[in-house]
């Protein structure tokens, strides 16, 4: 395969390492530009310093780390506010005057647009509609990604997933030996993510689940705060062969290929 350039565009810092690291730790290895781009500082997050500009300022550090960890061979950073969350997990009331979840949508395509015309790129990485769990910023990401690659012209757009239904599985076994906070609705997972059927892309990464682990290591703000155990501190302290196989496998979506289709590689199928 010649080497081709691949676009990962984010919300924030450290979505790269939850959803995609590993496919891009794959793809550098492979001999493709991989080219990291994040809407947002992530300066509303939850840390144990004050959510604001240094925090901002701390997540795209750890940004650039995770991105020399992966073999990214460039970062920006769209500039827009990180929109933040409202406790019931919707848009929050309180936003930055440059929130992305206020942006116009054109606009941010086009500056993402931009990005994709000077790399030449083959294929965009971006979010599935319900913008995974349904963040806002994610939600925007999805829908101003599909906009720039019409802009660009971009051949291939992936919507980077999770399999919801072992997921749910998973959940609802856990439930009945575990009680979950009251705040905590399994229900909600019931239209997060994406269902098996329409998936059309599983990657295989356990071979790069050393950097991919890495890459999440390097967010080290992002695994302490709040009230409990943040989702990534727990990730990184499941065991290594327990964590190659439970985070061994990166889902996503194409949507110009029929439903049923089953790929292992995101440059399987090129597009004619």
């Amino acid at each position: 395969m010649p080497p081709r350039t691949a676009v990962f565009f984010h919300a924030h810092p450290d979505d790269e390492a939850l959803l995609t690291a590993g496919t891009m730790a794959m793809l550098a290895a492979e001999g493709h530009r991989v080219v990291l781009v994040v809407a947002t500082a992530g300066e509303r997050g939850l840390a144990e310093m004050e959510p604001g500009d240094e925090l901002g300022e701390t997540r795209l550090e750890e940004l650039y780390a995770s991105a020399a960890l992966l073999g990214c061979a460039r970062v920006e950073c769209l500039g827009y506010g990180d929109s933040g969350l409202s406790p019931k997990g919707g848009i929050a009331e309180e936003r930055p005057d440059n929130a992305f979840i206020d942006a116009d949508s054109e606009e941010a395509a086009k500056a993402l647009a931009a990005i994709l015309d000077e790399e030449g790129a083959d294929l965009l990485s971006i979010y599935d509609p319900a913008g995974g769990y349904g963040h806002p910023d994610h939600v925007q990401v999805h829908r101003v990604g599909r906009r720039a690659a019409e802009i660009a012209g971009t051949k291939i757009v992936l919507e980077a997933t999770v399999n919801r239904d072992p997921l749910l599985r998973l959940l609802r076994m856990a439930g009945k030996v575990y009680r979950f906070p009251p705040e905590f609705d399994v229900r909600t997972f019931e239209s997060a993510y994406s269902s098996s059927e329409t998936i059309t892309h599983r990657v295989n990464v356990r071979k790069y689940a050393r950097q991919k682990r890495a890459s999440m290591a390097a967010h080290a703000s992002q695994a302490t705060g709040g009230d409990s155990d943040r989702t990534l501190a727990v990730m990184l302290k499941v065991p290594g062969p327990l964590y190659r196989l439970v985070f061994g496998t990166e889902w996503f979506v194409r949507r110009d290929l029929p439903p049923g289709t089953r790929l292992s590689h995101p440059f399987d199928q090129w597009p004619r």
